[in-house]
């Protein structure tokens, strides 16, 4: 009996140590009679594109929980924004335009009780939807019309494109592209080459839209070159030499599933080429690229960034470029403008399975023999992966 009372009494100042350093649980206590915070002060205003920047005082009340600022941008829709006690800057988006706004100001207590409010009325800049609208260009181009924009704070926008169904001002929705990009150009195809009236107009994501723009276009005549044609052309220093057996011709076999892509060597480097013989003359008004599927080569890795396409009717079989013209150097385009590594939905429409346009600007020649010339990958050393090509034009008679 002894040696246990010696356990015990070993055993009971430990337990007392141990239960004495266990963390309490955390009891908040709000006094609900308390009135309601001090006020927020020395309110300063700094009007943003689409915006204001407030910073203010926080009072030295002991029941101030957070600032709230608030503002009715059209009838019955507000822009609200909250700030804890441990920051003094509130920043308000979302102003469709550079009128008067008034602003109210809260300062709320623990117990959720407001001070009275402090307006203050503000001027924010010109908003992107309406800044980029300015930039807007509507022009005809093979087989449909092509629109261009300008977005310098790289925005996310709607661009939503209209056109008159029956030359009565009966207005349907053609295609809406959504892009938070710096700049770009985008085209819609498959329109008759008949002049009708287009409309383009752009939103944000608080509802906010620029004024149209209308402009009557006619859309180029424009046909999709068969490839049945097609065949691949070794000249001497061209970067035929395919990974494993991804080879060129998977670049016509008309599949954009994974393994049907092109997949130059290993070991290949930058700036490489390949050529392909179309066994018609062609007037090229653009070229299309799929690449291949959303993987790690999806807008990263082997897939192509920057590219030259060149065109020849009479190529010297050593490869030299003589008897080649350049019809243009283009660079790929990604429409959600997110970093290397990640992209979304509207990439892989875009970059995948329509597959990007690259447009001849200008009327060129009849060609038989293109040459594609890869001049930067988005992260390889060497390697490039392309899923399919299309070309699109007229063929000469």
């Amino acid at each position: 009996m002894r040696i246990y009372r010696w356990i015990f009494l070993f055993l009971l100042p430990l337990a007392i140590i141990f239960y004495g350093c266990r963390e309490r649980g955390r009891v908040d206590f709000i006094d609900y009679s308390l009135p309601a915070p001090a006020q927020v002060s020395d309110i300063r205003v700094v009007a943003t594109p689409g915006g204001v920047l407030l910073t203010y005082k926080i009072p030295p009340d002991p029941n101030f929980s957070y600032a709230e600022a608030n503002c009715e941008i059209r009838p019955g829709v507000f822009l609200q924004k909250k700030a804890s006690r441990y920051a003094d800057t509130l920043e308000l988006s979302g102003f469709g335009d550079t009128t008067d706004y008034r602003i109210n100001i809260f300062s709320v207590g623990k117990n959720e009780k407001r001070s009275d409010v402090i307006s203050v009325d503000v001027n924010p800049l010109t908003p992107p939807v309406q800044s980029v609208s300015k930039t807007l260009s509507v022009d005809g181009t093979f087989g449909g019309v092509q629109v261009g924009f300008e977005n310098e704070s790289k925005a996310n926008l709607e661009i939503v494109v209209m056109v008159d169904t029956t030359g009565l001002n009966t207005w349907g929705v053609l295609q809406t592209f959504y892009t938070g990009a710096k700049s770009g150009k985008f085209a819609i195809r498959g329109l008759d080459t008949i002049e009708r009236k287009f409309a383009v107009f752009i939103k944000d994501r608080w509802g906010n839209e620029s004024d149209t723009l209308f402009k009557n276009v006619t859309p180029l005549f424009e046909q999709k070159i068969p490839n049945t044609t097609w065949k691949a052309l070794h000249l001497d220093n061209d970067a035929y030499q395919p990974a494993s057996n991804f080879v060129m011709e998977n670049m016509w076999d008309n599949d954009i599933s994974w393994l049907h892509f092109f997949a130059s060597s290993n070991s290949s480097t930058l700036p490489q080429w390949f050529t392909v013989d179309l066994g018609v003359k062609v007037v090229i008004s653009r070229i299309v690229e799929h690449q291949a599927p959303p993987s790690e080569h999806f807008y990263a890795g082997s897939a192509v960034k920057r590219f030259e396409i060149w065109g020849s009717n009479n190529p010297d079989r050593d490869g030299s470029w003589e008897n080649w013209d350049s019809l243009g150097t283009f660079e790929s385009f990604k429409p959600s403008g997110l970093p290397l590594g990640q992209s979304d939905d509207e990439d892989s429409d875009y970059g995948w399975f329509h597959g990007e346009s690259f447009e001849i600007n200008t009327i060129v020649p009849a060609y038989r023999y293109i040459r594609w010339k890869s001049l930067e990958s988005y992260s390889s050393s060497g390697q490039i992966l392309i899923g399919e090509l299309e070309i699109y034009g007229k063929i000469e008679q």
